[in-house]
C-alpha cells in the first residue's frame, strides 16, 4: 500500500510539471493555429500513441461504464479545455491561473457527496485558503487585478468541470481496467465530443503546418507527453490517491509554469512570486498532511 501511494505521489508530480510547461509550446504554436486546433491535433495525436503503445481492445464493458467514459471525455477533454480557452479571450491568463486552481476544493466536495469520501479535514481547507494566496501572489505579481464576469464565470466553471473528471476518473479506477485501456477510452469520447466544436471555432486540417520542425516538436510534446502519457499518469494518481489527494498537486502549476518562464523565457522571479511560491508548497503540504495521517490511522485501526 505504501509503495503504491508513492507510485502515486510520483504520478501526480510528474503530471504536474509536464503541464506546468505546456503553455511554452502552448504559446508557439497559437502564432499559427487556433486554440481548438492545437486541442484537437494533441488528443489525436495523444490516442494514437495509446493505441500503438496498448493496441489490445476493452471489452465486455457496460451500459453504465460506458455512459461513465462518455461524461469523463466529455468534461476533461472536451469541456474543460474549451471553456478555459474561451475564458482566456475575455479575461486576463492570470485570473484563469487563479480560479481553475480552485478544482481542488470542488473535488473534495463532490467526492464527499458523490463518492461517499471521508469530509476533508479542517487543515485541507487552511491550505486551500493558503495555497491560493501563493497563487494569486504568483498569478497578479506586477498586475492589477481586473475582473471580468464572463471570463472569470467561464474559468470557474471550468474548474468544477475538472472536478468533475477527477470525480468520473475515480469511478471509472473502481471498474478494474488497465489505466491505458480507460484512458484511451475517454480520449475517444472527448474526440468525438469535440468534433461539432471545430466547425465553429474556424477549425484548418492544413497539415503542411507541421513541415515546421518547431511546430512539429510542440505539437508532440503536447500530444505524447500532456496527453498521452500525463493523462494515464494522473489517472494513475487518482487510482492510487484518490481524487482529492491527486487534485491537490494542482495548486503547483502556477509555480511550474514561473519556474519554466524563468529558466527557458529568462523571466524575472521577483521577491513577491517567491513568497507566493512559499505560501502555495505550504498550502499544499498542509492540504495532504492531515488527510495522510488519518489515512495512515485508519489504515492501522487507531482511527474511530
Amino acid at each position: 500500500m505504501k509503495g503504491k501511494n508513492t507510485a502515486g505521489h510520483l504520478s501526480a508530480l510528474l503530471t504536474i510539471i509536464i503541464w506546468g510547461t505546456t503553455f511554452i509550446s502552448t504559446k508557439i504554436l497559437l502564432a499559427d493555429f487556433q486554440p481548438v486546433e492545437i486541442l484537437f491535433f494533441r488528443f489525436v495525436m495523444g490516442l494514437l500513441a495509446l493505441l500503438i503503445v496498448y493496441p489490445r481492445r476493452l471489452k465486455g464493458t457496460t451500459r453504465q461504464q460506458e455512459l461513465t467514459f462518455a461524461a469523463a471525455g466529455l468534461c476533461g477533454i472536451c469541456l474543460y479545455y474549451l471553456l478555459e480557452n474561451i475564458a482566456l479571450t475575455y479575461t486576463m491568463a492570470s485570473n484563469v491561473g487563479v480560479i481553475i486552481s480552485v478544482a481542488p476544493f470542488f473535488t473534495a466536495i463532490l467526492s464527499h457527496l458523490f463518492l461517499k469520501e471521508e469530509k476533508p479535514h479542517t487543515s485541507f481547507f487552511i491550505g486551500f485558503v493558503v495555497a491560493m494566496t501563493g497563487i494569486a501572489l504568483i498569478s497578479f505579481n506586477g498586475s492589477k487585478l481586473e475582473l471580468n464576469p464572463t471570463g472569470d464565470l467561464l474559468a470557474l466553471l471550468a474548474a468544477l468541470i475538472w472536478a468533475c473528471y477527477s470525480v468520473l476518473t475515480k469511478k471509472i479506477s473502481g471498474y478494474g481496467y488497465h489505466t491505458i485501456f480507460t484512458t484511451r477510452r475517454v480520449f475517444c469520447y472527448g474526440i468525438l465530443f469535440m468534433l461539432p466544436t471545430l466547425f465553429l471555432f474556424d477549425f484548418k486540417l492544413e497539415l503542411t503546418r507541421f513541415a515546421n520542425p518547431v511546430y512539429l516538436f510542440n505539437t508532440l510534446f503536447l500530444g505524447l507527453g500532456a496527453s498521452a502519457l500525463c493523462f494515464v499518469t494522473w489517472n494513475f494518481a487518482v487510482k492510487a490517491l484518490g481524487a482529492v489527494k491527486t487534485s491537490v498537486y494542482i495548486y503547483m502549476v502556477p509555480v511550474i509554469t514561473m519556474v519554466t518562464s524563468a529558466a527557458i523565457l529568462h523571466e524575472k522571479i521577483t521577491a513577491l512570486a517567491a513568497v507566493g511560491t512559499t505560501l502555495t508548497l505550504g498550502g499544499l503540504l498542509l492540504s495532504e498532511s492531515k488527510l495522510f495521517l488519518r489515512k495512515e490511522a485508519k489504515q492501522n485501526g487507531l482511527a474511530k
